[in-house]
């Protein structure tokens, strides 16, 4: 691990003015579950590590009438055994008791979970975001491709995103708030993750000079989250769906079906979307739905089984979400 300065302000303000204007010149370190094997790995080498975990104001749930606020320093735990999200957004207390190591439920954040850096084995292997050799061309089409994408993976980016919460908070229409030097600004969720097109981008809308400080989500919808996983000890799923319903007697008004572990974003499901307003969802319902969902999958050479997985996160998390309260 190369050698970094470390800072532990009290305020946000003074965390901000620690921040660089380029990647690089400095990491936000909150739980560390993620940037500390980064940069043992030697893939994050920052010249200054700022932690942010004992600024108060970056902590707590709060609900409102139409919204809960949850700050980036809240652990997974917290988020897990809160009241509010127990009662109002299982779907992210689903996806956050997904992390099955009480230890890293115990340490990692919401905003970590979040800004967390793709697991593909190529990017931390050293081979840069976007996996390629000295041509140019990407090793993963080619190469073990078994967890990568099969939706919006045509290129560049092949690998996908490691969040968590993230399908979940693009299903219920959540809001990201970003702070920075300059002031503050609000991201929708389905905004903040982006694709790549270079390996000196990130994959989500955060600045190296901002802070992610909390997340707002609308409450009073019906929501769930379902993944599928290789096995139930601590690991990634290998696919999921989050799903929000908004609900008028027995029919859906409005749906939002996000996949997850899929593409290098949270795979927002339109197809399925449309498919289900004004449906009464029962499992033949469910199931074409599902289908709707993967109906532009274009797996590559090792990874078609993720399709069906896929199909079945969503067919499961449409079920869950039929039956549950807004």
């Amino acid at each position: 691990m190369h050698a970094f300065e470390y800072a532990s302000p009290a305020t946000l303000q003074d965390a901000l003015k620690l921040l660089g204007q380029q990647w690089g010149q400095a990491d936000v370190l909150a739980g560390g579950t993620d940037l500390l094997s980064l940069m043992k790995d030697g893939v994050h080498t920052p010249r200054r590590v700022v932690n942010i975990k004992g600024i108060k104001e970056l902590g707590g749930i709060q609900a409102s009438g139409t919204s809960v606020r949850i700050g980036a320093t809240v652990t997974l735990d917290e988020l897990a055994e809160s009241p509010v999200i127990r009662k109002s957004l299982p779907a992210l207390r689903t996806a956050a008791l997904g992390v099955t190591s009480p230890q890293i439920r115990n340490m990692g954040t919401v905003g970590g979970d979040l800004c967390q850096r793709p697991r593909c084995w190529y990017f931390r292997g050293g081979h840069g975001l976007l996996a390629r050799d000295k041509n140019g061309q990407s090793l993963v089409p080619n190469g073990e491709n078994k967890y990568h994408a099969i939706l919006g993976n045509r290129g560049p980016a092949y690998f996908v995103s490691p969040s968590s919460l993230g399908p979940a908070l693009v299903a219920l229409g959540a809001t990201i708030k970003l702070a920075s030097t300059m002031g503050t600004r609000e991201v929708e969720a389905a905004r903040f993750f982006v694709t790549p097109a270079s390996d000196t981008q990130r994959e989500t809308a955060l600045m190296p000079y901002e802070i992610l400080t909390e997340v707002v989500v609308p409450i009073g919808m019906r929501n769930a989250t379902y993944e599928v996983r290789q096995k139930q000890a601590l690991d990634w799923p290998l696919a999921a769906a989050a799903v929000a319903l908004k609900m008028k007697g027995t029919a859906v008004e409005s749906a939002r079906v996000v996949l997850g572990h899929v593409a290098p974003t949270p795979w927002p499901a339109t197809q399925a979307d449309q498919m289900l307003a004004g449906k009464t969802i029962t499992g033949d319902v469910a199931e074409q739905a599902a289908r709707a969902a993967l109906a532009d999958a274009t797996p590559l050479s090792q990874n078609a089984y993720k399709v069906q997985l896929a199909r079945v996160a969503v067919k499961r998390a449409l079920l869950e979400a039929a039956k549950g309260r807004a």
